[in-house]
């Protein structure tokens, strides 16, 4: 075997290993985000596939240094309104700013907002949540990334490892129409406020000022009713940002969520993740099985399902 032959045999192995390597580490982000961004779709409207392979091109996997240092999945900087941490870093300019999260929920959370309340990417949402292809050239015509080669990246990334499989095909289906006109509904109850769905379930953002009773008014719904929905007793106040079911929460995560339990990332409890994913706090307790007052630590995994 002459030298080149074996030259090119060592690339040629070396290239498996790497790729080898790669679909390791982007299999393991995905089993680890991929209920998270299942979670966002219900209640944003972004595309899991969508938000999956931005998270994956954007982190490296997770491995970046803002992913790891920032918890700062998707490369979104300073701007608008906020006000948090954040780190710099060279991109466009060598002191760019980019938000710092306290976890990866948050920018998860983040990335669903920066999509849903800025007008530059409105015509999104008008697309077919389970046409990927659109999304993708999507978010490249509304300039989320400068790279020519962006949405075919995206597309690339969800065909190999078959994200769309995370989508929901809601919109053409009796099941839709009909939430769509029980949330119509519903936003008539709430006017001025922006309802949100998850796990088959209402809910709404608490405003400051807002308290049970005030939210019960609204509703007319009784505020016990509405404590005992949201799995509090009197003596807990209703602060701005908390979630605030309408209805009952069901016993299990959504069944379209592949994974069954959920990793608890730093500041979590048992009740955040009973009100992330809908579910019940006593059904959380019997899963497990454990206490509403248990201490976790970060990395264990609850079983939502």
């Amino acid at each position: 075997m002459t030298i080149r032959k074996c030259l090119l045999l060592i690339v040629g192995a070396l290239m498996s290993v790497c790729m080898q390597a790669q679909s390791t580490l982007y299999e393991r982000y995905i089993n680890r985000y991929s209920a998270m961004a299942v979670d966002q779709m219900q209640r944003y409207g972004v595309p899991a596939s969508i938000t999956l392979a931005q998270g994956l091109l954007e982190s490296a996997a997770g491995t970046s240094r803002l992913a790891k240092e920032g918890n700062n999945h998707f490369g979104i900087k300073v701007g608008g309104s906020w006000n948090g941490p954040y780190m710099v870093m060279a991109d466009d300019r060598p002191d760019d700013k980019f938000r710092v999260y306290h976890s990866a929920n948050e920018s998860f959370e983040d990335h669903s907002k920066f999509l849903r309340n800025n007008r530059r990417y409105a015509s999104l949402f008008d697309l077919n949540i389970s046409d990927y292809s659109a999304w993708a050239h999507g978010l490249k015509r509304a300039g989320y990334a400068t790279s020519p080669t962006y949405a075919q990246a995206l597309i690339n990334v969800i065909e190999k490892y078959r994200l769309d499989s995370y989508d929901m095909s809601r919109r053409e289906s009796r099941e839709w129409r009909h939430e769509h006109k029980e949330e119509q509904k519903m936003q008539g109850r709430v006017k001025g406020r922006e309802i949100r769905r998850c796990n088959s379930q209402y809910y709404i953002i608490a405003r400051a000022g807002d308290t049970y009773a005030s939210i019960g008014k609204m509703l007319k719904v009784k505020e016990s009713k509405l404590r005992a929905y949201n799995d509090v007793d009197r003596s807990y106040s209703l602060k701005q940002g908390d979630v605030v079911y309408l209805g009952k929460k069901r016993k299990k995560a959504d069944p379209t969520m592949k994974r069954r339990y959920h990793v608890m990332e730093a500041g979590e409890s048992l009740y955040s993740i009973a009100q992330r994913y809908g579910i019940r706090l006593s059904s959380l307790c019997k899963m497990n099985p454990i206490g509403r007052n248990y201490h976790f630590r970060v990395g264990d995994e609850i079983k939502i399902k």
